[in-house]
């Protein structure tokens, strides 16, 4: 589908006062909306506080029945929270010449604009936002303040103290899907594939802003998709949008936006480590009328050269592995195909009932 816009459109969204036909949401099917914590569909709460054992028994329930929850409890300052928060809106409110000199495209991979797959839409979403690998903060963000400055090191600052505070939480999050995979801690640490992860896993960081709009109904902010990592830590303001996909029959569930609650996500390559026993969701952005949002998507993935397979203890006695080994970049291309339709980048993956699992089980596995 040929798109209408290039990585780094800017927009005036305040200027406004109807949505433009650019922005008339159209693309995709839709279903009902339940609001929050409207009984079975309430979005679970992990409480990280309440020691391992309750937290990994949480885990393991809404990993596989919801693919994303609400992890409180888990030790990130609501101060370094809001600062970030602060910092997002600083970056976004600038001139958007400035914005533009550090746009996505061509030889710059990252940068500001829209995500990859908003570009196969042929109509824009309510929101701007800047990607960037969070383990280069300061050379990334030259491109907005080339001279650096007092601005620039406020920015680095807390954007690299976010960093440091997710990366160790990320870490912790991973151990307790291992537990519910039925790792020890033993093994974890012994070296094998599960440390390899551990050790290797790459982070990239995406900020969203997502103005006040003068039509909610007729626009998106970002339009459903998955993420295609292992796992997403979402940071948001106090003003709901986070959406996820329930299945049979589906509907949209709103995450609610409670202070220092961090909505977490399971992405497409953690479905394929787990051997679909975790899943993936699908989730967007939605907009309002009276008050802006701000987020940070927090992604959690595996280096670019490491092959993803379902791991030996997912993959439980007398069934095969249901996926293909896999790079990140060669599911980046799977997704491509597939116009980062709903699902069928994975079923591309998957193993057909004729394929042995001969093959599957080297890679990741030895």
């Amino acid at each position: 589908m040929a798109s209408i816009h290039n990585a780094a459109t800017t927009f005036d969204f305040l200027a406004v006062n109807c949505v433009p036909e650019s922005h008339v949401w159209t693309e995709q099917k839709d279903y009902p909306v339940v609001p929050e914590s409207a009984g079975n569909d309430a979005v679970p709460v992990v409480d990280m506080a309440d020691g391992t054992e309750g937290a990994i028994a949480a885990v393991a329930q809404v990993a596989e029945e919801w693919g994303g929850f609400l992890l409180v409890g888990h030790g990130v300052p609501i101060e370094l929270l809001v600062r970030v928060e602060e910092q997002i809106k600083c970056l976004l409110a600038r001139p958007a010449p400035e914005k533009e000199r550090a746009a996505r495209g061509g030889d710059f991979k990252n940068g500001y604009g829209v995500p990859p797959y908003a570009l196969y839409f042929s109509k824009l979403m309510w929101s701007e936002g800047y990607t960037f690998s969070a383990a280069n903060v300061r050379s990334e963000f030259r491109r907005i303040w080339p001279d650096g400055g007092d601005e620039y090191m406020r920015f680095c600052d807390v954007m690299e103290e976010f960093h440091k505070e997710m990366r160790a939480l990320g870490e912790k999050v991973l151990d307790m899907f291992y537990k519910v995979l039925g790792l020890s801690a033993d093994h974890i640490a012994g070296g094998g594939v599960e440390r390899q992860i551990r050790d290797t896993m790459t982070a990239t960081m995406r900020l969203n802003m997502y103005p006040k709009c003068p039509e909610p109904e007729r626009a998106i902010g970002l339009a459903a998709h998955t993420d295609s990592v292992f796992f997403t830590f979402i940071m948001q303001s106090l003003v709901p949008g986070l959406q996820l996909l329930r299945r049979g029959p589906d509907r949209w569930v709103t995450v609610p936006a409670q202070p220092g609650a961090l909505p977490v996500l399971i992405g497409d390559l953690f479905h394929v480590l787990t051997n679909g026993r975790f899943h993936n969701v699908l989730h967007r952005a939605v907009v309002n009328q009276d008050r802006e949002r701000v987020s940070v998507a927090y992604l959690i993935g595996p280096p670019k050269d490491m092959k993803v397979a379902p791991l030996d203890v997912a993959i439980r006695q007398g069934s095969k592995a249901a996926f293909r080994i896999v790079t990140w970049p060669e599911y980046m291309v799977a997704r491509e195909k597939t116009f980062w339709n709903d699902g069928e980048a994975l079923k591309i993956l998957r193993v057909t009932e004729d394929e042995g699992d001969a093959e599957l089980a080297q890679g990741m596995n030895k």
